[in-house]
This record gives C-alpha cells, structure tokens and sequence, in this order.
C-alpha cells in the first residue's frame, strides 16, 4: 500500500466526506415525505468493499445510521457471495431490521461500485418510509408483538441487475404501502442519491486514481483509531456502573432495565450490557446490529471530534447479552428501537459521568414521542401524518441544556409547524415550551415543549403514540435535578383522558374538533442546585421557562433577594 502524505490525505477525506453529504442533500431535496425532505430522517456512506466497515458518512444524515447500515452493506455482501452473480449496476433493497438494524420504516438501497472493472467499494441510501404497511399508518405500533404486525417484511433483493430496474419489486413495494406516491418519491429519490454517488467516485478516482484513495480510506481507518486511542489514555482507568428504565414494552405494565458497565483500562474500553432485560413481547426490542450503532453514537457525542469512521470503534468492545432485548431475534417486533437507544445513550452517559463528568452532559428528554394521526379526507384518499416532537437537553459543565431540541440519536430536524398544517387536516393549539419541565442544577436542563394537535378532517382520525419518560425521567448528573416526565392526553366526548400504559396506544378516536396533547420532558440538571447563580433563577422566572413557585420549591427564597 502507497503512503499519502497529510496533505492529500486532508484533501481526499474532505472530498469524500462532500461525496456523502451531497447524496443527502440530493434526497433531501427530492423525497416526498416530510421525515426525510424536512426532518432529515435519513443517511448516505461509502463502505467497504470487503467487511462493509463505515469509510464515510455525509454529516447531515443521522449518526445512529452510521454503525447499522454497516451491517446492511455486510448483510448485502454475505448475499451476493451466497448467489455468486454481483455486477456493476446492481441495486439491493430491504427494510428488514434484524439484518439491517433500527426498524421497518428504515428502506435500505446498497449498491456495489466498480472502478476499472472491479469492486471498489459500496454506496448505501437509508431513508425513513412514511407507510410501510402493517397495522398502523406510520408504522410505529405499540402492541406489536411481531414484525408482521408492524410493517411489510422485505429481506435483501435486487431492485435493479447490471442497471437494469426490476419493476415486480417496485410493483410489490407500492403495493404494501397506504401512500404509494409518497413511496414512489422517496424511492426515485434515494435512487438519484445513489446515481450521484457514482458519478462523484468516478470523477474522484479519475482525478486521484484508485491506489491513492485505498491508501487513503485505509489511513482514515488508522488515524480514526489512533485518535480514539489516544482519547481513552488521558481518562482514568477504572469501572463504572449505571442503569435506567423504560416504561414498558407496550404490551405488559412492567419496568425493563437498561443496565451498563463501563470499564477504561489504558487505550481500550469496554461497554458491558449484562443484566439487561431480555426479550420482550412488544416492540421496544431492538437487533444487535441497533445495539452496537448505538454504542457508536454515545462515543461520537462524548468524543465529538472523532471522524465518522469505523476506526473509531477499534478499541472499544461492546458486550450485548444474546437473550436480552437489545439482541432481539427475528420476528421480534422492533418499531420502537428509537425509545430503546436512547435509554441506551442515557446509560453510557450517567455511567461516564462517574469517570470524568466534564466530558458529558446530563440525560436528554428521552423519547421521540412518535405520533401518528391517520384518517380518510372527503374523497376516500387516506392521509397519514407520522411525526417526532422536541424536548430539553441536559445540562452541562459549560452551559443549560437546549431548549427544545431533537434527540441525541440524530441531526434531523423537527418538521415545521406550517408544513405538517399543509400537508394535513390539523391544526396545532400549541406550539410551546414547557415551563417547569427542566432539572435543576448548576446548569439546569434544556426545557420541553408543549403541542396540543386538533383534527380538522369532518370524517375524524385515528391517533397512535409510541413514547417514553412517562414513568422514569431524564436524569441528572454531577448532583443535578431529574426533569419532568413525558405526559400525553387525548380529547374526547368527556374531556382529556390518558393511556392506560403511560406513553403508549393505539386507536384513539378523534372527532373533527378533539385534539391530542404532548407534554414532552425537559433535560436533566447538570450540578448542584445550590450551585447555580440568583440571577440565573430570576432571568428563568422573568422569561416564563419557570414559575416563582417552582424556583422557590427547587432552589429556595434566596434567588429573590437579586430582584428587590
């Protein structure tokens, strides 16, 4: 292998890196759906053309993709090695989440790309589906206790051979989904992302030759791990423990720990999961390939310079118990995997917190609330508004948490008040933040948010949740305050009622007129409450985002002693 002096090395990572991050931009633009054209639900990576490793990732793409469609690609190599007839042209397509990670709504494309007649390496579009069929529009059902109740099932097949489409996939697809147009759009979309792909390798590779750019993907890998390795040697060695809970499995009314030890001996660590729950009826499940990527984002939020490389996770082992619920085997049902890596990414940081707490910030809200509200409009054609909603972020040693951010598993955005009122029969009452909902500390927790969503459509809809921290609230660290917990309500003839099980139903009617309402938990504190400033406590009070009852109940009177 040639070597590659910095310089171009810099040069090449940074064109690579424009490669992937123009692909998600070219579906941004094109998808139909608002999860991938507005939130940006969605990833582009190069990888490897051998074990599938992550090479590159586009930045605006969500990091939990990063380790998951690693093992897409892995999964699509094992196949064409199996069926021994992989061509230049070819397209693979599957949703199916114990292969390829996170859930159904998550369709997968890989396609292998040559250079001079070989394999260089593989490009891979992953976007969140609006409908994949299944029991609930949307596709987020609490009371699955299977992936058949869930969403349409497609393991990996070739949608297009030597470039040439198969359109009895595309027929099938379009088939099992309630918004083929959507589908359609978001298909085409993720299609042109990948003909981009091609297009940007092939003026690289012609630019630069393909010898220098295998000795530089293959340095990246180096220099990734070698960073990591140098992080793990300036922290203390020692082990340390932490767990949390989810509400339940949508199914039985019962906690499920999230248990972690997390142990640094001089240039490696290890993410022991042991003592975690197993395998549960409902779909908080999640696949082990979910469970490895997650690992993966809690590293990058507390080494946050690291490069999106598979280098990185060298060092680092992660242990994931074969029965428990973060090694769910096939047909475990898998659709909330969102609620399940959070607690995840909550438990690697209350445990770092024990091992150097500058480097981490307290527990964010916890949940992506998914919301679907789906009806009929007057001419019979069926509407699905699928949705996440916002909450606080923890506290830090530098600053209050975010108010009103996404969740820590992503860089989507959450889509826009004026576009979900466009595209469907609602209207949002509220759109606030939640005062009083953050933790109490020297740095206190970003702040929730309150949506109140009325029905407009005369034929009414049906509402379905999928949410979490209704029972167990974002903690603390550094001596920090819990925030408030995730409550949601929905209207009906009598007045507002609440699920049975906290953060989780499906079909709740509305009529035209009646409403749903979220009230999303802020962030965990970040130290001592009696650690935080008076003016700090009056400027809160003055602005709305806490009541003098509540400062005077979390912090005491003295606080009132600056605004005489």
């Amino acid at each position: 292998m040639s070597e590659i002096d910095p310089i171009t090395l810099s040069v090449l990572a940074g064109r690579m890196e424009q490669i992937a991050d123009e692909m998600d931009a070219t579906l941004f633009r094109a998808a139909f759906n608002p999860i991938i054209a507005e939130a940006h639900d969605a990833s582009h990576g190069l990888y490897h053309a051998v074990s599938g490793d992550t090479l590159v990732q586009g930045k605006s793409g969500l990091p939990i993709f990063v380790g998951v469609m690693s093992f897409a690609v892995k999964a699509v190599i094992e196949k064409a090695a199996k069926d021994g007839d992989l061509q230049d042209g070819d397209i693979y397509i599957f949703n199916d989440a114990h292969i390829g990670g996170t859930h159904l709504s998550d369709m997968r494309l890989v396609r292998p790309y040559y250079h001079a007649g070989k394999l260089f390496c593989y490009l891979a579009s992953v976007g969140h589906w609006h409908d994949v069929g299944g029991a609930v529009p949307g596709n987020y059902n609490p009371a699955a206790t299977d992936v058949f109740q869930e969403a349409f099932n497609l393991p990996p097949v070739k949608l297009a051979r030597a470039g040439k489409v198969n359109q009895d996939i595309i027929d099938i697809l379009m088939r099992n989904t309630r918004l083929p147009q959507s589908a359609m759009g978001d298909l085409n979309g993720q299609l042109g992302a990948l003909d981009l792909g091609v297009k940007r390798m092939d003026e690289l590779l012609d630019e630069y030759g393909g010898v220098t750019i295998t000795a530089a993907l293959e340095a990246l890998g180096h220099r990734a791990e070698a960073l990591m390795r140098s992080e793990l040697t300036e922290l203390p060695d020692g082990r340390w423990e932490a767990e949390d809970y989810l509400d339940n499995d949508g199914i039985n009314d019962a906690p499920l720990k999230i248990r972690i030890a997390l142990e640094i001996k001089d240039d490696t660590m290890l993410l022991d999961f042991t003592g975690s729950a197993p395998q549960c009826a409902g779909p908080v499940n999640i696949a082990l390939p979910t469970a490895v990527a997650t690992a993966y984002v809690a590293i990058k939020h507390i080494f946050p310079a690291l490069p999106a490389n598979a280098g990185v996770m060298r060092p680092i082992e992660v242990v994931v118990p074969e029965d428990s619920l973060l090694a769910a085997k096939f047909p475990a049902p898998t659709g909330g995997y969102t609620e399940t890596i959070l607690r995840m990414i909550d438990v690697v940081f209350s445990a770092f917190a024990q091992a150097a707490p500058e480097r981490v910030v307290a527990n964010a809200y916890g949940t992506i609330n998914a919301l679907s509200i789906a009806g009929k409009r007057k001419n019979g054609q069926p509407w699905v508004m699928f949705s996440f909603y916002g909450g606080g972020h923890g506290g830090s040693i530098e600053t209050d948490g975010l108010n009103h951010g996404n969740a820590p598993i992503s860089t989507a955005t959450i889509p826009p008040m004026e576009i979900l009122e466009a595209a469907y029969p609602v209207m949002f009452r509220t759109w606030a933040l939640r005062p009083d909902s953050a933790g109490a500390g020297a740095h206190r927790g970003g702040l929730g948010a309150i949506y109140e969503i009325e029905v407009l459509e005369e034929n009414g809809a049906e509402a379905f949740l999928f949410g979490e921290r209704g029972c167990f609230a974002p903690k603390g660290i550094a001596g920090g305050g819990d925030a408030a917990l995730n409550v949601f309500q929905y209207e009906q003839d009598d007045g507002w009622h609440s699920p049975p099980l906290t953060s989780k139903m499906r079909g709740i009617t509305l009529k035209a007129g009646q409403a749903v309402r979220l009230q999303t938990p802020g962030g965990g504190g970040y130290g001592r409450a009696d650690d935080r400033s008076h003016e700090a406590i009056a400027r809160d009070v003055a602005r709305g985002l806490m009541s003098d009852v509540e400062a005077d109940a979390v912090y005491g009177t003295k606080w009132r002693e600056g605004t005489l």
